[in-house]
């Protein structure tokens, strides 16, 4: 099945680049297939299409300055009855019920670089209560996720000191528990000064709020020499 065959070529690529284990568990095994889009304007601001990150996916600095949106990928699931005439349906993988709610965060492990990680993880956005829109019958290739509530740490684009290499700006899916859950207002995910961003672990703050991890994607940023 190609859905499966996606979700074993995520796990693949994450060990490639070691993401799986500075970020990822060994253990970790995606139900949930995702991308990043950050928008592009042309000289005038008005806003042109977008830039999508899917695993290892490199964009220069400035094509991520503004926060993204967040495309769910469906899979289509073929019926297999002699009476039905309906058309296959995109479903998400992992099935998820319409009232399903996401948290996504994005992080830097190579903070301040890959060889000298001494802030990882580097906390880049934390955003709650994302939704997935009515699915289609028409088997639609993405879903852009609604954001319902404010990011809770909010975006903060790419920096790589100069000299610093190659950055792996790594996002995290998690499904939340039903009915959401808050995070409290002395947490530090509400930090968004520079130092407050620093040596975090996204999977320990999914863990401490009972978020289950469905799916993971990154893209990298090359610094300046």
């Amino acid at each position: 099945m190609p859905q499966l065959d996606a979700l074993t070529a995520t796990v693949a690529a994450l060990k490639r680049v070691d993401l799986i284990p500075d970020v990822l568990p060994d253990s970790f095994h995606p139900s949930a297939l995702f991308s990043v889009v950050y928008p592009t304007r042309t000289e005038s601001g008005t806003p042109s299409g977008g830039k999508e990150a899917v695993l290892a996916t490199e964009l220069a600095r400035e094509d991520t300055l503004e926060e993204p949106i967040i495309n769910f990928s469906p899979t289509v699931i073929a019926i297999e009855s002699p009476i039905c005439t309906e058309p296959p349906a995109s479903v998400l993988a992992g099935s998820f019920s319409e009232e399903a709610t996401f948290t996504l965060v994005m992080a830097d492990p190579d903070a301040p670089s890959r060889s000298d990680p001494k802030y990882r993880q580097f906390r880049h956005w934390v955003i709650t209560g994302l939704k997935y829109p009515p699915l289609s019958l028409e088997g639609a290739t993405n879903l852009t996720a609604i954001k319902a509530k404010p990011s809770t740490t909010p975006y903060r684009a790419p920096g790589p000191p100069p000299g610093s290499g190659v950055h792996r700006y790594t996002f995290l899916l998690f499904e939340e528990p039903a009915g959401g859950y808050t995070i409290p207002p002395d947490a530090p995910e509400w930090g968004s000064a520079l130092e407050e961003r620093r040596s975090w672990n996204a999977v320990k703050f999914g863990e401490q709020y009972g978020l289950k991890l469905i799916g993971a994607n990154y893209f990298i940023v090359r610094s300046k020499e």
